[in-house]
This record gives structure tokens, C-alpha cells and sequence, in this order.
């Protein structure tokens, strides 16, 4: 049984598509991203003999074609963009929507490339939760460093008031006296009231007291750049409302995706790690999706991209190196995962934290520090996808990460 190929070019809001039974092409037009555009494709597809969709992965552009090919059932191909470059590239470079469709048919049909398996709605809402959450962290980054800027003109001394300045309790601290004048017109009684009462977090007195008496401090030997009816002043209040607002939005999308991922078995094998709280058994399910879908632990470390990219060539070559082409965030998370792995060796026994050390006292050549975290990765990687598909939680043995996953 041969199936037609339905290939798309995919650009904001259109595709070009090339339609071929075997190497004979049947059609081409080029059709947009709207309910008349997709009957139009649909109409097509229909008329195909057990047809197969190809379409490069676009980010944002390409999430449409996704969602037709789900809501119609349709089997089809999510093409990596790097794998289609290396397997499409001639030296002959011409370069049109056109064309691009029809080079994503001609390569399909000399290299077969595994058909793409949907997330399931619960992994999809993960991973878009997840995603979200990336982004507020990003931007909160963003906002803070913007407050450290504005306030280091209207009233630096505030930095010193808390270990956390990006705490709540230090932005609701810093919108109320973000300038020193605003300090020293209130008495210690007055100053104590105001950041019991409009604070969020619950304050003593003897706690209320004590920051009275050190911003009164801060406040007599503060020299800011600029007065306090300065729009310096307002931009930190501004900053202040900011983080707060994306403090709270970020607790609120952890909750959610907490809640999304107890839904499914396999959070409480993520949990059953040593290391790996609610919060981050959450975020790694939504970053790697259902891992049972890898056959082996190298696919998943490619899929990271932690696999090692080698090079030799003649008496020449280069060192070993991750090929960090696979998900950025994954690896980041996984990287922090292990890090909190080893800052908590000592709440449980982890033998991911025993292979570290191993590693970093080898003799007579230690592995440096990151060689060591990236080889834990691995680790990690293989006793989770053991775990997973032989429903087992954690046990601490040495052998649960050899034992059942044959790479």
C-alpha cells in the first residue's frame, strides 16, 4: 500500500501544498490558514489514496495544520526543520514556497521519517502550562532587573533591607517607600502600623518594629539622585505592581499545572525521585511529554540533547561535546533537577548523588564539574524512563537505571 503525499510549505497564515502519488505530482495550490482555506485542503486529502501530511514545524504558524490534522483524524508528519535541511540540502539552491513543497515531497519519499504521535490533552495542556511558565519567568527576570535600575536612583539603600529582595513581603515594602522622603515623615509607631497593615504577609510586631527601625536608619543616611515627586518614583511603584502581579500569575500556573499532572500515573514515579518535587515532576511531564513513547534512553537524550556530538577526522578531530539540539528547557530543568538532587543528598539516599561524586573524585582524571551534572542527566534520564514503563517508584539500588531499559 503506497500513500499519497500531501506536502505543505508552511508560512504565516498560508501553505503551499504539493500534492503526489508516488513520484508523479498530481497538484498544486496554495491555500490559507481560515475554515474555508482548510475544506479546500480537506477536499484534497479526500481525494488522495491513503494520503500521509508532511509539514515543517514553524512554531506559531504551524499549530494550525496541527490542529486539522487532529480534528480530522489524518495521519501526518511533523518534520524536524534541521533533520529536513540535512536531508533536503543540494548544490543547487533555489529557494520559493513552491519549491520548498516540493522538496519536502522529493525527500519524504527517499527517507521514511517516523509519523508524529499527538500529545494527549492532558500532556498537551502540560506543556503548553509549562511553556507559560517559562515565559512569566522570563519576564519577571526582565521586570526586576528594570527595578533594580530605577530604585538604585531613587532609594538604593532599600537593597539591603532583605536577603530576598524579590520577595513579597520586599516588593510590597520597596511600592510603599520607594523613596527615602516618604520614610522619614512617619514616627517608628507609624512606620511599624503601615507595614503590618498593608503588607501581605502577616507581621508581628517585634518583626514590624525592627523594619521600622532599620528603614528609619537606611531612610536618615540615603542620598537618591532625584526628589521624591521624581517620575524615577513612579516607575519603581510601577515595577513593583508588576512583579507582584506576575508573582502571583506564576503561583497560580504552578497550581494549575500540579493539579493537570496528578491526573496521570506518572507523576508519582517523578516524585518518588529524591529531589524532584510536585513543582518540577510537573514541569519535566510537560516538557518531555509521555516518555514511553521513546524506545530507548539514547532517544530521550537526544530529544534533550545531552547525546554527544563527535568529530575526527584524519589525526585531527575535536572534543566531545552535548549537541544541545534538542529541548532547551528540558535540559535546563533537568540540569536544576540534579543540582537540587545533590543541595538535598542529605533529606534521602540517591545514587544519582553517589554517582556524582564518583565521578568528581575519579583518579586519576576527576570529571569537572558539568561533565559530571550532564552524565547524572543521563542517568537520571534512564532510570526515569525505567521507572515509567515498568511502574515501579524510586528504590535506591545502583542497578534500577541498567536493569530494564536496554539502550
Amino acid at each position: 500500500m503506497v500513500s499519497d503525499i500531501i506536502a505543505l510549505d508552511v508560512s504565516m497564515g498560508r501553505s503551499n501544498v504539493a500534492w503526489y502519488r508516488r513520484k508523479t505530482r498530481l497538484n498544486e495550490f496554495v491555500f490559507f490558514h481560515t475554515r474555508s482555506g482548510f475544506k479546500q485542503l480537506l477536499s484534497t486529502i479526500q481525494s488522495a489514496n491513503y494520503p500521509v501530511v508532511y509539514f515543517e514545524a514553524t512554531g506559531v504558524y504551524s499549530r494550525p495544520v496541527e490542529r486539522f490534522c487532529i480534528d480530522h483524524h489524518l495521519k501526518y508528519c511533523l518534520l524536524n526543520p534541521l533533520q529536513l535541511h540535512l536531508n533536503s540540502e543540494d548544490l543547487r539552491r533555489v529557494k520559493t514556497d513552491r519549491q520548498d513543497a516540493r522538496k519536502i515531497a522529493s525527500t519524504v519519499q527517499k527517507k521514511s521519517f517516523r509519523l508524529t504521535v499527538p500529545r494527549s490533552p492532558r500532556f498537551a495542556r502540560l506543556h503548553e502550562l509549562s511553556r507559560f511558565y517559562n515565559q512569566l519567568n522570563h519576564d519577571w527576570n526582565h521586570r526586576l532587573v528594570q527595578l533594580h535600575i530605577a530604585l538604585e536612583q531613587t532609594f538604593p539603600e532599600l537593597k539591603q533591607l532583605f536577603k530576598n529582595r524579590a520577595s513579597k513581603l520586599a516588593l510590597n515594602v520597596v511600592e510603599l517607600f520607594p523613596h527615602p522622603d516618604l520614610v522619614k515623615t512617619l514616627s517608628r509607631t507609624k512606620l511599624k502600623n503601615q507595614l503590618v497593615k498593608l503588607t501581605d504577609k502577616n507581621l508581628s510586631n517585634m518583626k514590624g518594629f525592627k523594619y521600622a527601625d532599620q528603614l528609619l536608619k537606611l531612610a536618615q543616611d540615603s542620598y537618591p539622585a532625584f526628589p521624591s515627586d521624581s517620575i524615577q518614583v513612579e516607575e519603581v511603584r510601577y515595577y513593583c505592581r508588576r512583579l507582584i502581579e506576575l508573582t502571583k500569575q506564576r503561583e497560580k500556573v504552578v497550581k494549575q499545572m500540579i493539579t493537570t499532572a496528578q491526573g496521570d500515573e506518572a507523576f508519582q514515579y517523578y516524585t518518588s525521585f529524591p529531589g524532584i518535587g510536585d513543582q518540577t515532576a510537573a514541569q519535566l511531564m510537560g516538557e518531555l511529554g509521555d516518555i514511553t513513547r521513546f524506545d530507548n534512553a539514547n532517544q530521550l537524550n537526544a530529544y534533550v540533547g545531552i547525546d554527544l556530538k563527535q568529530y575526527k577526522s584524519g589525526n585531527g578531530g575535536y572534543q566531545d561535546h552535548i549537541n544541545k539540539r534538542g529541548n532547551p528547557i528540558a535540559r535546563k530543568l533537568l540540569y536544576f533537577t540534579v543540582g537540587n538532587m545533590i543541595r538535598q543528598q542529605h533529606a534521602a539516599p540517591n545514587h544519582i548523588v553517589d554517582y556524582y561524586y564518583r565521578l568528581r573524585q575519579k583518579r586519576p582524571y576527576p570529571k569537572l564539574n558539568k561533565v559530571a551534572m550532564v552524565a547524572c542527566m543521563n542517568k537520571t534520564l534512564k532510570c526515569l524512563l525505567s521507572m515509567i514503563k515498568h511502574h515501579t517508584k524510586y528504590r535506591y539500588r545502583y542497578t534500577d537505571s541498567r536493569s530494564h531499559v536496554k539502550n
